[in-house]
């Protein structure tokens, strides 16, 4: 069923129609469970985007001396949900959560997780880093020093900034490091951050065609 329900999804947005309106058709269709309708939204798209997104994604060795914007708690939440292995390979190559969450909340693996974050920029030598966090999630100033900290104990250029609104800010630069839809459409250039360490780390995410073809169980 949840193949079907692809199939009808992605004829839809090939032909124009807005997402919310072809899920909302299609979900109601097949009568997908909620984890299923969460999927296709966040996982299946237009050839046309992915063609747009495979022209913006960025290789770690294209990182080097440049600036690069990072969307601070997409990038920590994709990478706990990779971690878990809750993460998904979406259609246009970019990694994305599966876990329902609200706003982040830290917890005693964050610090860790964001050493993790410092370590790969390090290795991918950008010429600043500038790592936004939205300012009203809970402790968003705890893991604003967590962030700065790792960044200065490695000796990374960057700042850390907590701010209203991240995809405001995100938009004004070239390059980022983010999964957002609304942030890949305005820039030039996107890094898949979490799926660069969970190459270093061996780990690899489920792909959306074996989810499809039902040879990997879904769950969230």
């Amino acid at each position: 069923m949840l193949a079907e329900a692809y199939r009808d999804l992605k004829y839809l947005l090939n032909r124009g129609y807005r997402k919310s309106v072809a899920l909302n058709f299609v979900a109601n269709h097949y009568r997908l469970r909620k984890e299923e309708r969460h999927l296709l939204a966040r996982c299946v798209f237009p050839d046309s985007w992915i063609e747009e997104v495979k022209r913006k994604l960025l290789r770690p060795e294209e990182i080097r001396d440049r600036v690069l914007g990072v969307d601070g708690f997409n990038v920590l939440i994709t990478l706990e949900s990779l971690l878990s292995g809750k993460a998904i390979l979406c259609e246009d190559g970019l990694i994305r959560d599966l876990a329902y969450r609200g706003r982040y909340r830290p917890h005693e693996k964050t610090e860790e997780n964001v050493k993790l974050i410092a370590s790969a920029l390090a290795r991918l030598s950008p010429k600043e880093v500038i790592v936004f966090y939205g300012k009203n999630a809970p402790r968003s100033g705890t893991v604003r020093e967590l962030t700065l900290k790792a960044l200065e104990e490695l000796g990374i250029n960057g700042e850390v900034r907590l701010v209203q609104s991240p995809d405001h800010e995100l938009k004004a630069f070239k390059n980022v490091a983010t999964a957002d839809v609304g942030i890949i459409e305005r820039v030039e250039g996107v890094f898949d951050l979490p799926g660069f360490i969970g190459g270093l780390l061996g780990l690899r995410p489920v792909p959306l065609s074996e989810l499809l073809k039902g040879k990997m169980k879904f769950s969230v």
